[in-house]
């Protein structure tokens, strides 16, 4: 942490982190250097994960808590900072309704509407940055605003942000590219208040590299030398009884030809690629990303060996949580709140672009990539079927 201070007397870089869950998009800034103030969320276990890790936290749907004080000076207060201190507002509303697994239901499902919620707040604190993030669905949204023609959710979020006075970059990133053990999309919204150059960071992992530090990180890179795995979800008989057949890094396609009609029932003559039946992952490679339940038969993270799903400690791990991170509720509850989180890895890489452009010390690539997409400039470099 910076030992530098504010003219408060609060720690430099301070922010207001906003449907925080279980922290990771928190941890990733703590990681490089600037200071979670106050969190929020709605979700009691959430909440109860954040105090036990010694971090302040606000129990509430943001939008009651907003109704009850529209000025949000209840977030300024429970972080004991002023308006004018915050130095960033972070956050991802919740997503579902965005998801490109889910229904898609959008600006109509009152979980796609909370975006606004976080529009609200950085209207009223006036952050010198924001970052907002959500799933890559969101980046495909297209909602009515009352017209006969659609436009895309994307557009109407930034139209938002500008007409509050902020400068903003935007893309979807791949986890993967910043050290995570894991492929995870996510739609990363940045603003600046002052127009300061602010980037999308640039990747520091690549599929092949002649530097062994700087390529993808693996699966088995991510549970070395974690020796008590701990527990982990169950899985039904009727999947224990095929999965035993598949070998590491397989899924149904691996099982014998004469059983695969069988095992999979009447998903066999269904649409799609299927790739979560009976899957096993890989210590080769990095992980699928990562659900809220590992367990279910769609969508299976199954251990590359052992009879079992991944366990919460492993998923802790690939998404980068200390081994010391408490996570409070049952085991559903924290595999809910590690698999809804934001890399550890990732986190920290927009963290440390804040901080490199509030200290001055930007990089000169930063220019260049403004405006660009990052996203689709490594789609080049993609080899074999890892989205799947």
């Amino acid at each position: 942490m910076t030992n530098i201070r504010s003219l408060s007397n609060t720690p430099a870089y301070p922010l207001i982190s906003l449907f925080s869950g279980g922290m990771g998009l928190d941890i990733g800034m703590e990681a490089a250097g600037l200071h979670i103030a106050v969190s929020q969320d709605f979700d009691k276990w959430c909440v109860e994960t954040i105090r036990a890790n010694n971090h302040k936290a606000i129990e509430g749907d943001i939008k009651e808590l907003i109704q009850k004080d529209p000025s949000c000076e209840f977030l300024l207060k429970e972080a004991q900072i002023r308006a004018n201190d915050v130095f960033a507002v972070i956050g991802g509303p919740p997503c579902q309704a965005f998801s490109t697994a889910g229904r898609r239901r959008g600006e109509q499902d009152e979980r796609g509407q909370l975006y606004q919620q976080f529009v609200h707040v950085v209207t009223s604190i006036r952050p010198r940055f924001f970052v907002m993030e959500n799933v890559k669905g969101l980046a495909s949204m297209m909602v009515n605003k009352g017209t006969n023609s659609e436009r895309p959710l994307l557009e109407v979020i930034l139209e938002e942000f500008k007409r509050i006075g902020y400068h903003t970059v935007h893309d979807v990133v791949d986890a993967v590219h910043y050290g995570t053990p894991q492929f995870r999309e996510r739609l990363i919204i940045i603003g600046s208040r002052d127009n300061e150059p602010i980037y999308i960071p640039m990747p520091t992992h690549f599929h092949f590299h002649q530097n062994p530090e700087m390529r993808w990180r693996t699966l088995n890179d991510a549970l070395k030398g974690l020796d008590d795995p701990g527990p982990s979800g169950k899985l039904s008989e009727r999947i224990l009884k095929y999965l035993k057949l598949v070998p590491e890094g397989g899924n149904w396609k691996s099982l014998p030809q004469n059983i695969v009609e069988e095992a999979m029932g009447g998903a066999y003559k269904s649409g799609g690629g299927k790739v979560g039946f009976f899957r096993r992952l890989s210590f080769n490679e990095p992980s699928p990303t990562l659900v809220t339940s590992p367990s279910q038969k769609a969508t299976l993270l199954g251990h590359p060996r052992e009879l079992r799903p991944l366990s919460v400690r492993e998923y802790a791990r690939i998404q980068g949580f200390p081994d010391n991170w408490i996570f409070k509720g049952s085991l559903a509850n924290c595999y809910k709140q590690i698999g809804n989180a934001v890399p550890i890895p990732l986190g920290k890489a927009i963290g440390e672009m804040l901080r490199a452009v509030a200290m001055g010390n930007s990089k000169v690539y930063s220019k260049r990539m403004r405006g660009t997409s990052v996203h689709n400039k490594l789609k080049n470099y993609q080899i074999g079927n890892f989205y799947d």
